[in-house]
């Protein structure tokens, strides 16, 4: 079947090649090279384990990109259904074989890597929907037929993410999904009334929370309470950015990283490692390709004549969108902390593995940007 759609199109290899978005994989790759550099100072200027490991994930992840581009948008439409279902089995695997670290069962052994099932779910979600909503005109798109299997859609593994518990995730998934339904046109009215209901049912929500989860929005709101415990992580998190200044302090110069001031630097901190080295202006150089990247590929979308394709990329820029700001907003203190990794730059296979297969099918986009699916 995959023979079918891999490099079997009215274009050659070479047409093919030159098709790409090469500013695209540029911003990529430059965003990787920086995040090496940025794991070799977490582990305090030593090649060491972490370092060793995300060097060899963004290699194999960045060449699984790259194959992942040639392949015809006609194979995504075809297995989008089949790639959704597929995550979602994995997803209720996890509740049964799946492996417990720091108290949460979130991933699932595959023998070659520990997959994290709930990171897919955030690109196989925007595949469902883009290929559920594609042959249904904007006008019914808010028939109650129709809203039904997109809710059920993102609720599910929403509720399989939270019991896991992974309450961070499951809020990044349920955008996602929410996102994607907005961008098909459905009225903003009901958004409105329906986070009115969401706001008045906040307080039945609070009492199923986990205590360490009441603990972190206790501490989002007052970090101060618990300096030496819940609060601690954050507020040494802003104490490295502040101390950063404009230049920062310099390359494996960070006191809060070598001291070991900041725990989890390496992951959803590396962020604030960063922005300690090379100060306010490294983190406006991170934000600028961001910013670069999530324009690339809206353009691709802007540029597809198929709704499939166009709907995907519009909805993977908004989702990768959030997961920036969702990650930067929490090492700030302007989020609670939640389980939301910076795309490409921190540390894990399973994020990176699910943005990577994300940005091969926008390329995929781009390469048949002309051709209708069906």
């Amino acid at each position: 079947m995959i023979q079918n759609y891999f490099q079997k199109s009215n274009q050659s290899f070479k047409e093919k090649f030159f098709a790409l978005d090469f500013m695209l994989i540029f911003l990529i790759l430059l965003l990787g090279i920086i995040s090496l550099f940025a794991m070799y100072s977490s582990e305090r200027g030593n090649f060491s384990y972490h370092t060793q490991s995300h060097l060899y994930r963004f290699s194999v992840f960045f060449l699984l990109f790259i194959v992942i581009s040639f392949f015809k948008i006609q194979f995504w439409y075809k297995s989008a259904y089949l790639f959704y279902f597929s995550v979602l089995v994995l997803l209720f695997a996890v509740d049964w074989f799946g492996i417990i670290a720091s108290g949460s069962k979130r991933w699932i052994s595959l023998f070659f890597i520990n997959l994290q099932p709930s990171e897919l779910m955030k690109v196989s979600l925007i595949v469902f929907l883009a290929r559920y909503y594609n042959k249904i005109p904007s006008q019914n798109v808010h028939n109650i037929k129709y809203i039904i299997i997109p809710f059920l859609s993102f609720m599910i593994p929403v509720f399989l993410v939270v019991s896991q518990p992974d309450l961070g995730t499951a809020v990044l998934i349920a955008i996602t999904g929410l996102i994607i339904i907005w961008l098909t046109g459905f009225r903003i009215k009901y958004f409105l009334y329906s986070f009115f209901v969401l706001i008045c049912l906040v307080p039945v929500g609070i009492s199923f929370l986990k205590p360490y989860q009441k603990s972190r929005i206790l501490t989002f709101l007052n970090p101060e309470r618990d300096p030496l415990g819940a609060g601690y992580q954050i507020i040494q998190s802003k104490i490295a950015v502040g101390s950063g200044g404009v230049f920062g302090k310099g390359f494996l110069q960070g006191s809060q990283s070598y001291l070991d001031y900041l725990p989890e630097k390496h992951t959803d901190f590396i962020f604030t490692l960063f922005s300690e080295e090379f100060g306010f202006v490294g983190a406006v150089l991170i934000l600028i390709i961001y910013a670069l990247i999530i324009y690339r590929i809206a353009l691709v979308g802007r540029n597809s004549r198929n709704n499939f394709a166009r709907l995907f990329c519009y909805g993977f820029a908004a989702a990768f969108f959030v997961y920036v700001t969702v990650n930067m907003a929490m090492v700030l203190g302007l989020l609670p902390i939640v389980g939301a990794p910076l795309p490409i730059m921190s540390y894990g296979g399973s994020s990176m593995l699910s943005v990577m297969i994300g940005l091969g099918i926008v390329m995929s986009c781009k390469l048949h940007q002309d051709e209708e699916v069906h």
